[in-house]
């Protein structure tokens, strides 16, 4: 049986993802403007929430419908560790810490992990499939705002166990097409991407005070005074 569970999830979180795009943080990021203390803070809860959706892919790699979609080539965590040593320094394990919406969107995936391990897919999706999509856009943007050198700072955007990212996102989502799941199942995976994309504006809008501090509150407002009208994929969280 057939789900086309890929295409109603993108049909079903478009307008969450051009909300996701309208958030200021991101706005100013998508203009070029990457100020590296909130930068630096966004890759720390990116790496908290990469290991929990990791460690509960992992644990429940032999579920039905998670053994389906779990490709380990994806994983996020150790890139980041790379970026966090960057960022923070060799001791950076004792520096950093998840914001309070880091941690809600933690606890959510280890608890669909233990209850409902199948939501998971709304996650990888939301994720992984926004990292492919407009990873290298982000990698330009944040390198030429940080002005930081080829290949530091960025491993996050980098999957080396992936040669070719076209090739391997049709087979995501043709994977993601084929599961073998209900229609109520597949709106409640479309739901929980919806409050995924949810989650990740608050990691972003907690990030507006230490961005607006360093650049000013005028140059926030002219950065983002208009409004994305449509969605692009050069947000990294996915649109497929």
């Amino acid at each position: 049986m057939s789900s086309n569970l890929a295409v109603k999830l993108r049909e079903g979180t478009k307008k969450s993802h051009t909300m996701a795009e309208n958030v200021g943080f991101i706005k100013c990021f998508l203009k070029g403007t990457v100020e590296k203390n909130s930068y630096r803070k966004l890759v720390a809860n990116l790496y908290f929430v990469y290991s929990a959706i990791e460690e509960e892919m992992e644990r429940n790699k032999t579920h039905p419908i998670v053994s389906q979609f779990y490709f380990s080539e994806l994983n996020r965590k150790q890139s980041l560790e790379s970026d966090l040593a960057y960022y923070y320094g060799s001791d950076w394990r004792d520096r950093v810490a998840p914001s309070a919406a880091a941690q809600t969107y933690v606890k959510r995936i280890h608890e669909i992990g233990e209850t409902a391990p199948e939501l998971l897919a709304a996650h990888s999706y939301t994720r992984y499939l926004g990292d492919l999509s407009g990873g290298q856009i982000l990698k330009g943007i944040a390198v030429r705002g940080m002005n930081l050198n080829e290949g530091e700072g960025t491993a996050f955007y980098t999957f080396d166990r992936i040669p070719d990212e076209k090739a391997f996102k049709a087979k995501y989502r043709q994977t993601m097409n084929e599961l073998n799941l209900d229609e109520a199942t597949q709106d409640r995976i479309v739901e929980e991407a919806n409050d995924a994309f949810g989650l990740n504006m608050k990691m972003f809008m907690e990030l507006e005070g230490s961005l607006i501090k360093a650049i000013g509150q005028m140059v926030f407002n002219a950065l983002t005074r208009r409004r994305v009208r449509g969605s692009t994929d050069e947000l990294a969280t996915a649109k497929s």
